[in-house]
């Protein structure tokens, strides 16, 4: 397997349900996008969560640590929603030998226009490519999560210092 990945909800996995005129975070949307987009890299997708990650707890952040801990996947991919995505990557800080990047999206993957794509194809060649440490991939760029933000009115991530 050349990556692994792990899903965690957020936005990019949110879906509409009509019924409560609301949306929710649904089932990884990581499989459709990979599969309309002809992917043939060898990988697997691990749910670990369905939550907003606004929702996400301190021991939610440490579950996900521990899988990719256990999991033999060297290269690591983490989708997640972007309000607390800096955290979540500063908890998997320190993990030895293994190149974890995560991304997410400001609008759902099943939209018509969304980023959550492009964040992806990004995503997964920063895990292909980069050294071992933990990054985010978002906006076409990559971030050390020691050193960038999320900028709400921007609705993008930027460095900082």
């Amino acid at each position: 397997m050349d990556v692994k990945i792990f899903t965690m909800g957020g936005t990019i996995d949110k879906i509409y349900f009509d019924a409560k005129s609301d949306y929710e975070v649904g089932p990884p949307q990581i499989v459709e996008v990979f599969r309309e987009a002809n992917v043939a890299l060898a990988h697997a997708v691990e749910p670990v969560m369905s939550k907003d990650s606004l929702d996400l707890t301190k021991e939610d952040r440490l579950e996900l640590r521990r899988r990719i801990e256990a999991d033999p996947c060297r290269r690591i991919m983490v989708t997640h929603g972007t309000d607390t995505m800096i955290e979540t990557a500063k908890v998997l800080m320190g993990i030895p030998e293994k190149t974890i990047v995560l991304t997410g999206s400001m609008q759902p993957a099943r939209f018509k226009v969304t980023d959550a794509v492009f964040n992806i194809g990004c995503a997964i060649a920063a895990a292909q490519c980069l050294p071992p440490g933990v990054y985010i991939a978002m906006n076409g760029k990559i971030f050390d999560p020691a050193t960038s933000r999320k900028n709400a009115k921007e609705n993008r991530f930027e460095a900082v210092g």
